[in-house]
């Protein structure tokens, strides 16, 4: 039986992206003249059949998902970066192709659907990242079919794909409280993101469980109301050990406490949340949560192309498991 061939075969035979073909084949710009006539070229020996997409109402579809990003996320943040390429990956697979918007905080506020999103563009909408709920509203309420990734709606009736981020929290404060730590803080700004929020609720629900009392002033903001960085501000009085609401803020929050010349873990002992490349560059290396991007990827894949389709999802969270994984920041 003669293999199917996907865009994915053809793009690895050239050392190009499956976007880059999908673009190239659908004649939407953005690639050379040269690299798309390689490309149709190579199409045409590989006898390459385009998939035909039918949306739920039976119309053609275009066989394109718009990845829609908030500015303050983009793809500067490598944790994102990945789980943009994991879920491009996995619809690949699926016969779909991605495209990648990175919205302005202006888009968000105003709540204006790029051309990406359009009917003639795409047929469905991954929103990847914490976004504007007046955007957030605008985009539910069209016909495309939407799911959110890495974060979820309150108000929204939408099917969302999280890591495990309550048991995350619950588990790195529970293993520096077995490390003898009774004086644990948080490092977050618990409003500016949905996986924030239920990461300090996990870390809540580890302290209370143990007869302990979260302390107010070891909650410290790591980001402003536009969901920028910003410069740690330590209290005199420190804890024993920190969970922080990712790796990249342990790892600022360790060059702070050693600018104060304090010694990690001897003196104070740091958990960070994503296990993403930076908890390994760290000195020390950092404990982490470590949050499964393909298994995230995948089935935020598989439920979006399912709805695309005209097939039932329930709406609400899917939980994709995580795992603790023990370094040097938080001791022997």
């Amino acid at each position: 039986m003669k293999k199917n061939v996907r865009m994915a075969d053809i793009a690895e035979k050239l050392g190009t992206s499956t976007v880059t073909v999908s673009n190239a084949l659908a004649g939407r710009p953005g690639v050379g003249d040269h690299l798309r006539q390689k490309i149709l070229a190579t199409a045409r020996e590989m006898e390459y059949t385009p998939r035909v997409h039918t949306t739920p109402g039976g119309k053609t579809g275009t066989g394109v998902i718009a990845v829609l990003v908030s500015g303050r996320f983009s793809l500067e943040n490598t944790f994102y970066s990945q789980l943009y390429r994991s879920f491009s990956m996995a619809c690949s697979q699926k016969g779909f192709s991605t495209t990648l918007t990175v919205l302005s905080r202006e888009e968000e506020r105003e709540a204006r659907l790029p051309k990406a999103a359009g009917e003639a563009e795409a047929d469905g909408l991954l929103m990847l990242g914490q976004m504007d709920a007046r955007f957030l509203r605008a985009a539910a309420g069209g016909e495309k079919p939407c799911l959110l990734l890495d974060f979820y709606g309150e108000e929204l009736d939408l099917p969302c794909v999280l890591s495990d981020n309550q048991t995350g929290g619950y588990r790195l404060t529970r293993h520096l409280l077995q490390k003898g730590c009774c004086q644990i803080g948080f490092v977050g700004s618990i409003l500016a993101t949905t996986s924030i929020m239920d990461r300090y609720l996990g870390c809540c629900k580890a302290l209370l469980s143990a007869g302990i009392s979260p302390r107010p002033e070891w909650l410290l903001p790591d980001r402003d109301e536009n969901g920028n960085l910003i410069p740690l501000s330590l209290p005199e009085k420190l804890p024993q050990a920190f969970v922080c609401s990712c790796d990249e803020v342990a790892g600022t929050l360790i060059q702070a406490l050693q600018q104060r010349g304090l010694r990690v873990p001897r003196d104070i002992r740091i958990a960070g949340y994503d296990d993403y490349r930076f908890a390994r560059l760290c000195t020390p290396p950092l404990t982490s949560y470590r949050v499964d991007i393909d298994g995230m990827a995948g089935r935020a894949a598989s439920l979006l192309i399912r709805r695309i389709r005209g097939k039932p999802v329930a709406a609400g969270q899917t939980v994709v498991p995580g795992a603790l994984v023990i370094r040097d920041s938080t001791g022997e």
